[in-house]
């Protein structure tokens, strides 16, 4: 039985008996946090979703409002919050958190700051990029900017992100999401290496076919270079999260969610070992 079997094998394996499956001592013990973005089970309520981030054995979250919804109170937020703590996760970021309204933003720097989140991956638009920048110095918690691909008429790929940022203060920064951007005809790994300290937050996922969203697959079955990818990463003793948004199966996301972080620290176990 090969090394990817093996690892597959035994987390569907936990996974049936609904226990938490082993988080690998060389890939925590490393630079990269590996994580979940909640949104891989907007679904699920948030009770459920936290049993089953349990079921991945990941230590790290970015939760999306599905579990976290905006309209709470700030208690509510708070409590909401502290029910991911208590199950024994990071949350290092909350998004995407859409910051467009120039009404609504406060509110969502509120809504972050009651949930304790140090960063917003965000999607701002080039007329609230002002506002934005005043309000993470206010607040003092980070603004990454999340690329959307070729639908995004504002910030398509991670160069228009960092353009747009380049004279900001130092908060401001890149949530690089490597599908929209291998979608755009780019080579994600150099634009990781281009982003360098601005990059904040990786979005991973893989493709069959990188120019093709719908293409989307488990990590480690499509052409998603990430191996490359990790190496680039820790090259650049990048220190923020490398956060899991599985968008397929939204109904039964579990299985290949598994796969997918299971696929992913293997490879980080490669490279903690080469």
């Amino acid at each position: 039985m090969d090394r990817r079997t093996f690892l597959l094998n035994g987390a569907a394996a936990l996974a049936v008996r609904g226990v938490a499956a082993p988080v690998a001592t060389r890939s925590e013990a490393g630079q990269l946090k590996l994580g979940v973005a909640t949104y891989s089970l907007r679904k699920f309520p948030r009770a459920e979703a936290i049993r089953m981030l349990k079921v991945l054995g990941v230590r790290y979250v970015s939760i999306k409002s599905f579990h976290l919804p905006y309209e709470l109170s700030p208690e509510e937020i708070r409590a909401g919050a502290q029910e991911f703590r208590d199950a024994g996760f990071t949350i290092l970021s909350g998004g995407n958190i859409p910051l467009n309204n120039p009404a609504e933003l406060r509110k969502m720097f509120e809504y972050a700051k009651a949930a304790g989140m140090p960063m917003m991956v965000c999607a701002p638009t080039h007329q609230t990029l002002d506002e934005v920048e005043k309000l993470v110095k206010e607040f003092d918690i980070k603004a990454a900017i999340h690329n959307h691909g070729p639908e995004d008429k504002h910030f398509p790929t991670p160069e228009s992100v960092l353009r747009a940022i380049e004279n900001r203060d130092r908060r401001m920064g890149l949530c690089i999401d490597v599908g929209h951007t291998t979608r755009m005809g780019v080579d994600v790994v150099e634009w990781i290496r281009r982003a360098g300290p601005r990059l904040f937050d990786v979005h991973i996922k893989d493709l069959a076919d990188l120019m093709d969203g719908r293409s989307q697959v488990p990590v480690g079955r499509g052409a998603m270079p990430i191996v490359a990818i990790f190496k680039t990463l820790k090259a650049m003793n990048y220190q923020g999260g490398v956060m899991l948004e599985y968008e397929i199966d939204a109904d039964n996301p579990l299985p290949g969610m598994i796969e997918s972080i299971a696929y992913m620290r293997g490879v980080l176990d490669g490279l903690a070992g080469a």
